[in-house]
């Protein structure tokens, strides 16, 4: 059994943390083997408490449940306020791909992100920038000297993080993603672990990995046709692998001598 101070605690954070309003059996199914008369006892102690004028917020009973909401007398003031607030920010499955590669690379350029990627990524990496995820961190000493980028102030914000170092892993940060993509993120289409903690490329990128067709031709001479076989000394016949020559070369004869005792006759034959 918890004692006062716990049990009154717990309570508050479930009212906090839950996104409908919490029923009273809700809260004491989750507190197992307590008491419901102790658990209402303390949730009621806890609408008198929030009902004081030092507090700017209240626990409400709203479609019997309870959830945590401002005051009416301070509405006018807060209103301005929630006015006043940037809309929340939304990424595209890309954006978040190229944000994660940054965030576990930092400084990285442009050129490493697309080759992690395997896309082109100038486009997203504009979008971060105006949306302030990212900032400019100077230029790396190579050729070219192509401009670094690293996360921003807000971007800490935005994932509620303190610096860089809580990051979370990848897969904490695949479940960031879903949250704020939805239905847009699935499980295959996330970033995964390479190598040192970095994003893997896209199934763009993959997909475009295999669409080149091989550079030397198939290794099947014998499925040629005997008049392409014939001429060996064709430009076209160098391109042949060397042990198709080996192959071929009895049809080569063939068809050659076939074709000048099938050429004679013609050249011989007097003209009337």
């Amino acid at each position: 059994m918890l004692n006062d101070d716990i049990l009154k605690a717990l309570v508050e954070g479930i009212i906090y943390v839950a996104p409908e309003p919490v029923t009273l059996d809700g809260i004491v199914k989750v507190l197992e083997g307590e008491e419901r008369e102790r658990v209402k006892a303390k949730l009621e102690e806890l609408v008198a408490d929030y009902e004081q004028n030092a507090h700017g917020i209240q626990i409400r009973q709203v479609a019997n449940g309870y959830k945590f909401s401002t005051k009416v007398e301070h509405h006018e003031i807060l209103r301005k306020y929630v006015k006043s607030l940037k809309p929340p920010v939304r990424l595209s499955k890309p954006a978040l791909e190229t944000l994660a590669v940054i965030a576990y690379r930092q400084p990285v350029t442009l050129p490493e992100i697309e080759e992690i990627r395997g896309v082109d990524s100038g486009g997203v990496i504009h979008t971060l920038l105006e949306k302030k995820l990212v900032v400019t961190s100077g230029r790396k000493s190579v050729v070219g000297r192509p401009i670094l980028y690293r996360t921003s102030r807000d971007f800490l914000v935005h994932f509620g993080l303190k610096d860089v170092g809580e990051l979370p892993s990848l897969k904490e940060f695949e479940e960031l993603a879903k949250r704020a993509l939805g239905s847009e993120w699935t499980t295959g289409e996330a970033p995964e672990a390479a190598g040192d903690a970095t994003a893997a490329p896209s199934a763009e990128a993959d997909a475009a990995k295999v669409e080149p067709a091989p550079e030397t031709p198939p290794e099947t001479p014998s499925l040629e046709p005997p008049a392409t076989a014939a001429a060996p000394s064709h430009p076209s016949g160098s391109e042949l692998p060397a042990k198709s020559a080996d192959i071929s070369t009895p049809a080569t004869a063939e068809t050659t001598s076939a074709s000048d005792s099938a050429a004679t006759p013609e050249d011989h034959e007097p003209k009337p």
